[in-house]
C-alpha cells in the first residue's frame, strides 16, 4: 500500500479532484511560436506541440494526446483511491490508453483504457474497482457531455487583443 500524499491544490489540503468551483482557477493557454502552446494550470505549465512530421517541433504531446492522458490519469487516480480506501496494494497500478481518430468532424472516435492492477488485489474486488475507475470525472464528462462555449475574451464586439 502506498503512503504517498494525495495530489492537492497549492495552499489546500483538499485533493485537486475534490476542489469546488470556487477553488478552481481558469486554465490559460499561451502561444509560444510555431505549433507550441503553454497551458498554465494552477501554477503548473504543460507544453503542447505537434509531431515534427506534422509541422511541429515535437516539444510536447499534442492536445489530443493530452486529452487521452487526462482520461488515463483520472482513471488511475480513482483506481488508486479505491485501492487505498480498501487497504489494498497500490504498487504496480498502471493505466494504458490508446485511441483511434475519426473524421467528419475530426475527433477521437474510440478510446481503449486498460488497468494493470497490483498483485494481491482479490478477484472479488476487481469488478468494483473497474466500476469506480470507469466513473472518474473525465470519463463522466465524456459520457455526459458538458456544455461548451467558445467566444472572444472581453466584450463580444471588441475582442480582448494583446497589445
Amino acid at each position: 500500500m502506498s503512503s504517498e500524499p494525495v495530489i492537492t491544490a497549492p495552499g489546500s489540503t483538499k485533493p485537486a479532484a475534490d476542489l469546488t468551483s470556487g477553488d478552481r482557477q481558469p486554465v490559460r493557454v499561451v502561444h509560444r511560436g510555431g505549433d507550441r502552446f503553454d497551458i498554465n494550470v494552477r501554477g503548473h505549465v504543460i507544453r503542447t506541440d505537434q509531431p515534427a512530421g506534422d509541422g511541429g517541433e515535437d516539444t510536447g504531446p499534442t492536445p489530443t494526446e493530452l486529452f487521452i492522458a487526462s482520461l488515463a490519469g483520472c482513471v488511475a487516480f480513482y483506481a488508486r483511491r479505491y485501492l487505498d480506501r480498501h487497504n489494498l496494494p497500490t504498487e504496480g497500478l498502471a493505466v494504458d490508453a490508446d485511441f483511434q481518430m475519426g473524421s467528419r468532424p475530426a475527433r477521437v472516435a474510440r478510446i481503449d483504457v486498460h488497468l494493470t492492477i497490483p498483485a494481491g488485489v482479490p478477484a472479488e474486488r476487481r469488478e468494483a474497482l473497474l466500476a469506480v475507475a470507469s466513473h472518474c470525472t473525465v470519463h463522466n464528462s465524456l459520457t455526459t457531455a458538458p456544455e461548451i462555449s467558445v467566444a472572444f475574451a472581453g466584450d463580444p464586439g471588441h475582442p480582448n487583443e494583446n497589445p
